[in-house]
């Protein structure tokens, strides 16, 4: 228990420290811009069904889709509700909200678990120019997340954890697949 707390007043002080330090008023509609790129997982879902359009890329489409569904179910689904961890601008005295208010809750970060299962799925799968600058880009938005003030830092490092297991998973299930695919074709020949 005294770890929790520890953990929770870490988490406040980095999102009080950034905000602080680190927020500037011009860079306000960038890391707003930035966070909503990740709502709901809309550009990952929209990359990955582009990518499903050209054979040579399909089966990263199809990866990624798995992934960012794997990521789905076991943030949103699963580990939101179970936690159900209130927002850290409803309880951090002097937090100040800079979008709208969220309607779920807090641990994991969707956004960080959904760009993260993404990204690393392209990075594995896609010349490397386009794998780093997906997990560039998942990075921003995570860090979008403790910007906004909608997550605490803990929030967003297990998204980025279940993202990377989810990637990682749905790599794994599709090569499997693959594979016995390739067998049956073998053995019909």
């Amino acid at each position: 228990m005294a770890f929790l707390m520890n953990l929770a007043m870490l988490d406040a002080n980095i999102l009080l420290w950034l905000q602080e330090y680190f927020r500037q008023e011009w860079m306000m509609p960038l890391w707003t811009f930035i966070t909503s790129l990740g709502d709901g997982g809309w550009l990952w879902i929209v990359i990955s069904v582009i990518l499903l359009i050209p054979k040579r890329t399909r089966h990263v489409g199809i990866t990624a889709l798995l992934a960012l569904g794997i990521g789905a179910l076991i943030t949103n689904v699963a580990l939101k509700n179970i936690v159900a961890r209130i927002r850290p601008y409803e309880v951090i005295n002097g937090l100040i909200l800079l979008v709208e208010k969220q309607s779920d809750f807090s641990f994991p970060s969707g956004h960080s678990c959904a760009s993260f299962a993404a990204a690393m799925v392209y990075y594995k799968m896609l010349p490397k120019k386009y794998g780093v600058s997906a997990v560039v880009l998942a990075s921003l938005i995570a860090f979008s997340r403790l910007y906004v003030g909608v997550h605490y830092p803990s929030d967003v490092i297990a998204g980025i954890l279940v993202g990377i297991f989810s990637a990682w998973f749905a790599c794994k299930l599709v090569k499997k697949l693959e594979d016995k695919k390739k067998n049956k074709s073998d053995s019909l020949a």
